[in-house]
C-alpha cells in the first residue's frame, strides 16, 4: 500500500505535463500559460508609433496606448481632440476649450465611430480620415472645404 501512495503523486503530476515536458522533467503550470497568453496578446496589436490603415481607408497612428475594453456603437464616451486640415489649419479643439467632449460613439462622423470602437480608454491616436468617412462633398461652415481629408488627434478618456 505504501508503494501505491508514492506512485500516485507522480501520476497526478504527469497529467499536467505534455509527453515532452514529462521527458524533460519540466511541468507546465496554469500561471505560466496565462502569462504567455497575455504577453502574446500585447505583442500582437499595433505598437506606439505604428500607423494602421483599415479596409475602409481610415488611417490611425498610435501615440499612446491605453487598456481595457473598447466602446461599442451605443456607448457614450468622453474624449479630448484636436482637428485640422491637411494644410495644418486647426478647425476645432477641446483642448483649447479646456473641456473634454462627451457624445455617443454613433453620433459623429463615420471615421470617428470606426476609430473609437477600436480604441481603449487611455489610447491617444492620430486619425487621418478620408472625405468619404468625414463630411464627403459637403462643406462645413467656412472652415472645412468639400472633399477634405481630416486629421484628428483623439484621446479616449473614458467610456461612460
Amino acid at each position: 500500500m505504501l508503494q501505491n501512495e508514492q506512485q500516485q503523486p507522480e501520476k497526478i503530476q504527469s497529467m499536467n505535463q505534455t509527453p515532452e515536458e514529462e521527458k524533460s522533467g519540466t511541468e507546465k503550470t496554469e500561471s505560466t500559460s496565462q502569462g504567455e497568453e497575455v504577453k502574446a496578446q500585447n505583442e500582437t496589436g499595433p505598437k506606439v508609433g505604428e500607423t494602421v490603415e483599415t479596409s475602409s481607408g481610415l488611417k490611425y497612428r498610435i501615440l499612446q496606448k491605453g487598456e481595457g475594453n473598447s466602446p461599442v456603437e451605443q456607448s457614450q464616451v468622453k474624449v479630448h481632440y484636436r482637428g485640422r486640415l491637411e494644410d495644418g489649419t486647426e478647425f476645432d479643439s477641446s483642448y483649447k476649450r479646456g473641456q473634454p467632449a462627451t457624445f455617443p460613439v454613433n453620433g459623429v462622423i463615420r471615421g470617428w465611430t470606426e476609430a473609437l470602437m477600436l480604441m481603449k480608454p487611455g489610447d491617444k491616436w492620430e486619425l487621418t480620415i478620408p472625405p468619404e468617412l468625414g463630411y464627403g462633398s459637403r462643406a462645413v461652415g467656412n472652415v472645412i472645404p468639400p472633399n477634405s481629408t481630416l486629421i484628428f488627434e483623439v484621446e479616449l478618456l473614458e467610456i461612460l
